[in-house]
């Protein structure tokens, strides 16, 4: 499911640093989001995010939290609504006066079904997490001890398997890893043992 936003500005920049409280965002969550596995997608996002930012970048507590909401409400609007999505969490987002920087990263987590270009930093990991952790994600169901003794051989060789875990684009793996500057090895390694922990 495509939907172009046709736009590349989002929110206002006077709603600088604007977050919902973690009960706000997991309400959010929630009440938009019935389906486990998506659900599960959503928290393994978030969490890569907030370790990201926390590990990588430096972050402080406020800007760990902004980098984990944009994780945690990337897909909310995929369950029910398909069809606007991710052009309803946008609006409600922006109706709420959250952080453009947020609502931007979502709005680029697929820019080739989106049309925004990934710029932040934000913007660039969120992309480059989302389809390989589902891929990732998708491996640990297949092996009998899950992600216990996963490594990125396993992982590279499963990537290179078109037909398994067919609707992950390899495409946007390998775009999201050119533009984020990040070796393909290095994000596999660093997703696997955070998204092993993350559990419903």
């Amino acid at each position: 499911m495509s939907l172009q936003l046709n736009r590349q500005e989002f929110g206002r920049p006077e709603d600088a640093s604007n977050v919902l409280s973690r009960e706000e965002a997991f309400q959010l969550f929630h009440e938009w989001v019935l389906n486990p596995k998506l659900q599960l997608h959503m928290l393994q996002v978030a969490q890569l995010m907030r370790c990201w930012a926390t590990e990588k970048e430096q972050a402080n507590e406020a800007d760990q939290w902004r980098w984990e909401m944009a994780g945690l409400l990337h897909d909310a609007d995929w369950d029910q609504w398909p069809e606007l999505h991710c052009k309803k969490i946008i609006e409600h987002l922006e109706a709420l006066h959250i952080d453009p920087e947020i609502i931007r990263a979502i709005a680029s987590h697929g820019h080739a079904h989106f049309g925004v270009v990934p710029v932040t930093r934000m913007d660039k990991m969120l992309y480059a997490f989302d389809e390989l952790s589902g891929l990732i994600h998708a491996y640990s169901l297949m092996r009998p001890g899950g992600y216990e003794g996963m490594d990125v051989k396993g992982v590279k060789k499963r990537l290179k398997e078109k037909s398994f875990a067919a609707n992950v684009s390899r495409d946007d793996i390998n775009d999201a890893c050119e533009r984020a500057g990040i070796a393909l090895e290095d994000l596999i390694a660093f997703i696997i043992p955070i998204q092993a922990t993350v559990t419903l």
